[in-house]
Order: structure tokens, then C-alpha cells, then sequence
């Protein structure tokens, strides 16, 4: 059986704020008919671009070549011990029911599980907490199919240096076909979230980081109160305490999605209602605590379009930097209505990871999608940059190359190697053209 190409059909990402028309698209089934998709697209000379649940914010995965679409290729293919190898089209959602018939679950997740894992590891995915790296760090295994159609496969104990370059691969070096990836023994979490004053909390960020498994808070700008969630692992032995179906249903359908779908629409229609309606909802957002499935306290349901940039920077930056944030709005007399989110994560090795070589703090702002982020973005990114901030690279950013490699102590170290893998540039895209070079 052989993968064919298909004509392409215009598509945007989530946020709508990329978007693209492929000549073609292709749905391969298996690693052999990726590799035909690839030879016959650089035998015509058109680029080739995986693209996943399309949740990246920047334009990582667009191109006018070949699409194409890895959901075939997908599920559970094989468990050695705690490593799970997962096909390169599994969403992060499938993957509790896939993994607890073993016993097992990510060590560290996001608070989206939309993603795919082959798109999550390659844009630097991470969660939040100050001893857990994101979730490429605990890829120990990577099989791609290059630009001349090779199936190269590496592994943390054989290809250690190659490992640490492709794991955040931004889709630069070619097509991921398999995931392996170091689990955990399921678990579960205890999650306390309330409200603080967001003074106090920005004085101890630091120590809650470094004192709490996991620790994160949304600010909504026009507001002096910080929405604290700080969840500690437990072991399946303590038993659930879930939220009752009617407080979840409140909590995170009718106040997290529905109503909030309803204020951000208001507020772009009155502006000047936004500074107020944040207080309101900062307030109605109440103490809560619950123990449950990890998979259940990490991730939450986002149906509320937006478009986002976040930046990584060092960690003790991270009050400073929020407090010129705060100034910022405030001086520019803008209305936003999104939250502000800062989260945690350790350093790691790995050589385009924004926690490379430094624990991190990251910082996401965020617009409605039917608004132009142009100028808050613009602004913040300025703010970050003087921080030694890193953006997130499946988020909006206006970084090229030579500002990257500055902020990326190992930045040709990558370039080395995409030059011997895709010497042609067989998976660029403008995108890739503009953060890593063309």
C-alpha cells in the first residue's frame, strides 16, 4: 500500500490566527508510506509539514507544500517497564485511557491536552512545576523519517547528544513517527486553588515554586488578586475526593467557559466595562480543593477562543517582570480581559527547550481571538526580552534568528544538525525560515 498525495484544502490553526493552502495533503498509515510522502514531495521540491491538532498559536506548522495528517498513526504501540512508545498522531487526551490499563500516566502535564505528542515535544510543551522538566524531557526514545526518506531512530541510552537536539525538533529535522516516553506510576493530586493578594504572592514566588510540587496562578490585569492552584502528588492508596458533579459543572463549565465566553464578548464591544467586569469575576472565583486522578487536576477545558505568547524566563525574574507587566497596562491604559498565567519548570539540557540550562518561569498573555494582540504583544515581548526571556515556540512572537541565537547558548549546535538532516530544507516553513534561518 502506498500513501497518495490528495489535493490540499485551505486550514487554520485554533486561534485563527495562522493559516494556510497546501498544494497537497497526505494521510499516511504507517512509517513506509511517510517515507513515500516525503521522497515524492522533495522529488517535486515542495516543502513538507506534519501539522497535529493545530494549537500552536505561531505558524510552526503551516506550509503551502504538503500537509500531512498523522492522525492514522496513533495509539499505544508498545510498554517496556515505564516507557510507553506512542504513535506520533496520539492526542495528550487519549493518553489516560491508553496508559492505565498499565498502571501508568505522564509525569507532568500541560493545562491543555489537546495537543498531539508529537506537536506537544516538538513546540516545548510544558506544565507547571519547579522540580519537573516539560514534557520533551521525558522523551526517551525518537524515531523520524528524514528528508531522504531514512528511519532514524534514537534513544536517551544510545543517541544521547542527537536526543537532546531532537526532542524539541520544531519540526525542522523531519517527520516524528514514534514518541517513546518515560512514564510514571499513576497517581493522584490534591489541588487547592484560591484567591491571594497578588503582592504577597509575587514577594514568595520563589518558595511557593520551590516548597510546592506544583504551583501556578492566573492574574486578571485590572485586579490586585492572584488565583492561586498549588497541587501536591499523592498515591492511589489515599483515595479520590472529586469535585461533585454540580460544582464542576459550575466551576468549569458555566464560569470557565460559558460565562466567560459571554464577558470577553461584552468586552470587546465595551471596552471600558473590562477593568470592572475583572473584578467581579477575580471575586466570584472561590476557594476550592479536591483529590483526583492526575490526569483530571492538570488538565482543564478551554472553549473560549484566544491567541496567546508566553515567555520563559529565569526564574527570580519572573515578580519583576510581572510588576512592569502590571505597569505596563496600566500606563497604556489598555482594557485586557484575559488572565495573565505563570507557571514553573526545572532545567533541562535539552537544546531548544526554553528551560535549557536554567530553571524557568514563564509568562502567558493572552487576547480574545477576535481581537488584535498586535500592540499588548508587541509591548510584553519588550518586557520579556529585557528579562532574558525565551518565547515558547508554538506561541505568537516576533523573534528571528539572530535574536535566538543570543538567548540559545546551543543554537548552532541545532542548526548543525538540521543541516545534515535536511540540507534542502525539506520541512521548512516561513516560520522556520525566520527563527532558525533558511
Amino acid at each position: 500500500m502506498s500513501a497518495t498525495l490528495e489535493p490540499g484544502l485551505a486550514f487554520s490553526n485554533w486561534g485563527r490566527c495562522e493559516s494556510a493552502e497546501p498544494a497537497f495533503a497526505a494521510a499516511p498509515a504507517s512509517v513506509r508510506e511517510v517515507q513515500q510522502v516525503v521522497v515524492s514531495a522533495r522529488e517535486r521540491g515542495l516543502r513538507v509539514k506534519p501539522l497535529g491538532a493545530g494549537h500552536s498559536f505561531s505558524g510552526i506548522g503551516m506550509t503551502d507544500g504538503v500537509r500531512v495528517d498523522l492522525t492514522a498513526m496513533s495509539g499505544l504501540l508498545r510498554v517496556r517497564g515505564t516507557r510507553a512508545t506512542l504513535g506520533a498522531g496520539t492526542f495528550l487526551w487519549q493518553l489516560p485511557a491508553l496508559l492505565a490499563p498499565h498502571g501508568l500516566a505522564l509525569q507532568n502535564m500541560g493545562d491543555i491536552d489537546r495537543q498531539t505528542i508529537s506537536g506537544a515535544i516538538a513546540t516545548g510543551t510544558h506544565g507547571t512545576g519547579g522540580g519537573f522538566g516539560g514534557l520533551a524531557t521525558r522523551v526517551s526514545g525518537l524515531t523520524l523519517v528524514t528528508a531522504d526518506g531514512t528511519v532514524l531512530s534514537l534513544t536517551r541510552e544510545d543517541d544521547p547528544a542527537l536526543l537532546a537536539v531532537a526532542a524539541v525538533g520544531l519540526g525542522a529535522l523531519g517527520i516524528v513517527v514514534e514518541v517513546e516516553v518515560d512514564c510514571v506510576p499513576a497517581f493522584l493530586l490534591r489541588g487547592v486553588e484560591r484567591q491571594e493578594a497578588l503582592g504577597t504572592v509575587l514577594d514568595g514566588f520563589g518558595e511557593r515554586v520551590a516548597s510546592a510540587d506544583h504551583f501556578e496562578f492566573y492574574w486578571f490585569p485590572h485586579t490586585r488578586v492572584a488565583l492561586t492552584k498549588t497541587n501536591t502528588r499523592l498515591p492511589l492508596s489515599h483515595g479520590r475526593e472529586p469535585l461533585g458533579r454540580v460544582r464542576t459543572w459550575f466551576d468549569d463549565d458555566l464560569m470557565a467557559n460559558s460565562l466567560f465566553a459571554g464577558t470577553v464578548s461584552l468586552g470587546r464591544r465595551l471596552p471600558a466595562l473590562v477593568p470592572t467586569i475583572n473584578r467581579i469575576s477575580a471575586r466570584m472565583t472561590g476557594h476550592r480543593q479536591h483529590v483526583d486522578h492526575s490526569y483530571r487536576v492538570f488538565a482543564v477545558e478551554r472553549r473560549v477562543r484566544f491567541r496567546e505568547m508566553e515567555y520563559a524566563v529565569p526564574v527570580e525574574e519572573v515578580p519583576q517582570a510581572l510588576r512592569e507587566l502590571d505597569a505596563l497596562i496600566e500606563r497604556r491604559r489598555w482594557n485586557i480581559s484575559f488572565p495573565v498565567e505563570v507557571r514553573a519548570a526545572a532545567a533541562d539540557n535539552l537544546v531548544l527547550s526554553t528551560a535549557s540550562g536554567r530553571a524557568t518561569g514563564y509568562i502567558a498573555v493572552h487576547r480574545y481571538y477576535r481581537e488584535d494582540p498586535g500592540e499588548y504583544f508587541t509591548a510584553v515581548e519588550a518586557i520579556m526580552r529585557a528579562h532574558g526571556g525565551r518565547p515558547h515556540w508554538g506561541k505568537m512572537h516576533a523573534r528571528d534568528a539572530e535574536s535566538l541565537r543570543e538567548a540559545y547558548p546551543r543554537f548552532d549546535e541545532f542548526v548543525a544538525v538540521r543541516d545534515r538532516l535536511d540540507p534542502h530544507r525539506v520541512f521548512a516553513n516561513e516560520y522556520l525560515d525566520r527563527v532558525i534561518g533558511a
